[in-house]
């Protein structure tokens, strides 16, 4: 039997501005649902008390260690009769979407019955982590709900101190800019890592994003312990008759104005008749002209990855953002994607062992230093890491000749 809808006066209000509101759809919701109608009740006080009411709990499935985020209520009378019983559990399940978040609507409605038959039918595509989140689930229900999801050949995501699940852009899919195979690289990392997935044991999360270029989609570079970007080393192309039809068609002072004056590095001009310079040699791969002049311009074609370390948001010592720790990297045959997975593996190894409790990738390069992660990952330092070195404060000058001089044997051991 349907319940009576509590009184929400401070929720409605969200519904009288200009936007679509989330109040509306956890309406419709609960049109049917006592589930939602008493998480909208729980929701009226915490907005009346300012105080959230959930607690966490241990709430799991054969098997896995996490992937679930367990939710009890903590709004209860003075008998520890739960106030909105129909809402006193309310767990969520992880579950890892298709690299490239790639659906038709065959699967997306299926993922809708079973969670309407098992949940609460609120479903957020994507959470923070990548993963689809079924929202709302009592703890008898968590499990058939999780058979019938893998039944279909979905599996949980992380959750905890772990590896958690990865995300990468639609990118060679559907992208022209894409330099890399985004969803080779992140299927082949959540393969290789889903035991650190499913089964916690670090000391605090490790998130990998894959993005196939500058432009980053996926905000790997803030967000993600280990950044996977697409780029290329040679120079970019330059299609001279696009540039000057869009001359012809945008102007020069809006050519200046929205695409010349904006290279972060000065790296363009146009000449007199009307072509396009590029200094490549100072080309950051930010991505903006490109973007601006499609037509005209695109990514060049030696193209590979570059790999960022440390991104993340506030914790212990504020945001991060990733640290380069290969500038580029090849990745054209099975060898090297191994190459690549490799080093993932090491850098969690090292993570695990050397990180302190509830310390993310970033902050842990902070308190020791980049150049021994680097050495305690075995990756050789790269002149190509940082462009000014005696303004960087984590590498030392002293030896710096030795060090160039290496970099150049193993350059030259590389081309023969």
């Amino acid at each position: 039997m349907a319940k009576k809808m509590h009184e929400t006066p401070m929720l409605d209000q969200l519904e009288s501005g200009p936007w679509p509101s989330f109040v509306t759809s956890l309406k419709r919701l609960a049109d049917d649902n006592n589930m939602m109608v008493d998480l909208l009740g729980q929701l009226e006080t915490s907005y009346e008390t300012k105080k959230g009411y959930w607690k966490g709990g241990t709430v799991g499935v054969l098997g896995y260690g996490g992937g679930i985020i367990p939710r009890f209520t903590e709004l209860k009378n003075d008998a520890g009769t739960p106030l909105y019983p129909d809402a006193a559990e309310f767990h969520t399940l992880r579950v890892q979407p298709p690299a490239g978040m790639h659906y038709d609507t065959q699967t997306i409605r299926k993922m809708c019955d079973i969670w309407e038959q098992y949940g609460s039918g609120l479903i957020a595509f994507h959470g923070q982590s990548g993963d689809i989140m079924f929202q709302g689930c009592t703890t008898e229900n968590v499990q058939p709900a999780f058979d019938e999801l893998n039944e279909m050949g979905f599996d949980l995501g992380g959750a905890g101190p772990a590896v958690r699940t990865g995300m990468s852009c639609v990118g060679s899919a559907r992208c022209e800019h894409s330099c890399a195979d985004e969803q080779r690289i992140h299927r082949m990392l959540v393969n290789a890592f889903l035991d650190d997935m499913h089964r916690p044991a670090l000391p605090y999360k490790f998130k990998f994003k894959v993005s196939g270029c500058g432009n980053d989609c996926m905000n790997s570079i803030q967000r993600a312990d280990m950044a996977i970007i697409g780029t290329w080393r040679d120079d970019m192309k330059v299609d001279q008759g696009e540039f000057k039809n869009y001359v012809e068609a945008k102007g020069h002072k809006w050519l200046v104005d929205n695409v010349i004056s904006r290279c972060p590095t000065q790296a363009l001009s146009i000449n007199d008749d009307d072509t396009l310079e590029v200094k490549n040699q100072d080309c950051v791969r930010c991505m903006h002209c490109i973007n601006v002049l499609t037509k005209a311009l695109s990514p060049g074609d030696d193209k590979g990855v570059s790999v960022l370390i440390g991104g993340k948001r506030t914790l212990k010592i504020g945001d991060l953002m990733g640290t380069v720790v290969i500038p580029f990297m090849k990745l054209d045959s099975d060898e090297q994607y191994e190459k690549l997975e490799e080093i993932a593996g090491d850098i969690i190894d090292f993570f695990a062992e050397n990180a302190l409790e509830h310390e993310r990738t970033g902050e842990m390069i902070e308190r020791i230093g980049l150049v021994n992660f680097l050495e305690g990952i075995g990756l050789d330092l790269d002149p190509n890491m940082i462009q000014r070195p005696r303004e960087n404060p984590y590498i030392r000058m002293d030896g710096w000749d030795e060090e160039a001089a290496k970099w150049f044997e193993r350059k030259a051991a590389q081309a023969s």
